[in-house]
């Protein structure tokens, strides 16, 4: 089968808003403290490096998501900007920043924080998973060490 290049371009138009809709998953899972939606979008065997320790691990548990999401009082909002998605085939590549607000468990106050994210997807059996993913937060290079979570966009 011959395609041509508007084919070409309505397809990888309807890959990348796929990769989108799949991202924004995230948000609405935290939102709604729903740890099986969250865990959803990735492959079984995703590398990920997130911002909780360990420095990486392969896979995502949906108990160890409701774990974290019962250190806080109602939803985790995760806002996400400047996102920009390249599909190629059956691979994906997003980045963007992201805020994440909460309050913990019996905290009088919430928290908000921007971090970067790196997210790598590929095609498997029609369906976009996430298979690497990588968050961060950059730190202050002044000897503190500290997390610089003061940073907007």
């Amino acid at each position: 089968m011959t395609t041509s290049p508007a084919t070409d371009q309505a397809d990888t138009r309807a890959d990348e808003a796929a990769v989108r809709a799949l991202l924004a998953e995230e948000a609405e899972a935290m939102r709604t403290r729903d740890a099986e939606l969250a865990v959803a979008r990735y492959a079984t065997d995703a590398m990920i490096f997130d911002l909780a320790p360990p420095l990486g691990r392969r896979g995502h548990a949906a108990a160890g998501v409701r774990a974290w999401l019962a250190g806080f009082d109602g939803p985790v909002t995760i806002e996400t900007t400047e996102l920009e998605v390249t599909v190629g085939g059956d691979l994906a590549f997003a980045h963007g920043l992201r805020r994440m607000s909460a309050v913990p468990a019996g905290a009088a106050e919430g928290f908000s924080f921007w971090y970067r994210a790196t997210t790598c997807l590929r095609r498997m059996q029609g369906r976009w998973r996430v298979v690497h993913e990588h968050t961060s937060t950059p730190f202050h290079m002044d000897g503190s060490f500290r997390a610089a979570t003061d940073l907007q966009p």
